[in-house]
């Protein structure tokens, strides 16, 4: 009977069963993070959609504003790009940036330029710590938000005092700007900031947290009134609402690169992927311990290995490792019969003396046979083996 006929009949090839065994907890966790992704996304796109829009009537809209400012007769205008904010830009104009985060640098950098001494107001809601160095000189925001609740005004701006409190918050801001208005601290910082313009009447007001324009909040504590001042204190009002989709972002001189328009969200999260997909890995890999014996089912002929083996020598073109391990066997075979321990056996000066006094033969031959560069053929190697079997027989041969 052949060793085939005696192995078990069992498949080294993963049934469907077994594979949906070890892949289901994987499948699962992958399903649990889809459905959770699409659910927060439905949750935050009903919540937040519209957000500062003044076309949007949702909680997080501000059509109630736009609505309020009409009734005093400020026009609104929505502009979704910078070219058309610094176009409708002028004296008597306040442009609110809803999103300055957005804007690349090169972007943040024109509407500088276009809007300081242009004698208008220009209203920045949230700016982070590198949009607003770049967006107003002399501002800094510190790295520590606050939460957003009603505050009182402690400052001397008119439109704060007469606003009284209101819900501000978000980032804080400080200014070395010695005409500047900082008002409704959160320990001591200030999270609304008007800053003048050092050329002409126009100014700049920087406000943490847009949480008084919202639709919701409108009706709380002095959000109305505040809101009005700030963004009614010129004839119009363009809403400026950016987004990636503006062709100056791109076009720009080339000073913008691919970071510039991600937002710093995806960045984080694309870090958080990262970290769960090593864990992950290392979760589900493979553990290399130490080597443990097992008892083969079934007894293989040393006939079979040693073909086995030289079919994968013979397949991998390793002449020389199979010659190494032919000479090697033959010598350590060889040693005992001619009186050489068998740790000197392969040490040509113990091994080779000693054969050619037993053989009477010459022992540059024998170095070569027993020590010599692996053969360059399969001829070559077949024939050494040959020679091989034949020294070993002389040898043995009383």
């Amino acid at each position: 009977m052949t060793t085939e006929a005696t192995l078990p009949t069992t498949s080294s090839a993963l049934g469907v069963r077994q594979v949906w065994t070890r892949a289901r907890g994987v499948t699962l966790a992958v399903v649990l993070l889809l459905t959770a992704a699409v659910v927060i996304a439905v949750v935050r796109s009903d919540s937040k959609h519209g957000a500062l829009d003044p076309r949007s009537v949702d909680p997080y809209g501000s059509r109630a504003v736009a609505e309020l400012l009409a009734a005093d007769g400020v026009s609104t205008r929505t502009v979704g790009t910078l070219d058309q904010a610094l176009t409708a830009a002028g004296p008597d104009t306040t442009v609110l940036v809803t999103v300055p985060d957005l804007l690349t640098r090169s972007q943040q950098t024109r509407l500088r330029k276009a809007l300081d001494g242009s004698g208008g107001r220009t209203v920045l809601l949230a700016p982070g710590s590198a949009s607003v160095e770049r967006l107003v000189p002399d501002v800094t925001a510190d790295p520590a938000t606050s939460d957003v609740s009603a505050r009182d005004p402690r400052c001397d701006l008119p439109a704060a005092r007469r606003a009284g409190p209101a819900d501000t918050g978000g980032l804080r801001y400080t200014t070395t700007h010695l005409g500047a208005d900082a008002c409704y601290p959160s320990q001591r910082l200030a999270t609304l900031l008007r800053v003048p313009d050092s050329t002409g009447d126009g100014d700049t007001v920087v406000l943490g947290a847009p949480d008084i324009l919202f639709n919701e909040r409108l009706d709380k504590q002095g959000n109305a009134s505040l809101a009005l001042q700030l963004l009614g204190s010129r004839p119009h009002l363009v809403w400026y609402l950016p987004s990636l989709s503006d062709s100056s972002a791109t076009g720009a001189g080339g000073e913008q690169d691919f970071m510039d328009l991600l937002p710093s969200g995806w960045l984080w999260g694309t870090l958080q992927l990262f970290i769960a997909a090593a864990l992950a890995a290392l979760w589900r890999a493979r553990r290399f311990g130490p080597l443990v014996p097992e008892r083969l089912p079934v007894a293989i002929r040393a006939s079979e290995t040693v073909e086995g083996r030289a079919r994968l020598y013979r397949k991998a073109n390793a002449r020389d490792r199979a010659a190494t391990a032919l000479r090697s066997a033959t010598r350590t075979r060889l040693a005992p019969l001619v009186g050489v321990p068998v740790s000197q056996a392969h040490t040509p000066e113990a091994l080779l003396p000693a054969l050619s006094a037993h053989l009477h033969g010459d022992g540059q031959a024998l170095r070569t046979l027993l020590f010599g560069p692996p053969p360059g053929d399969d001829k070559a190697l077949v024939s050494l083996t040959d020679q091989l079997d034949a020294l070993e027989r002389e040898v043995r041969r009383p």
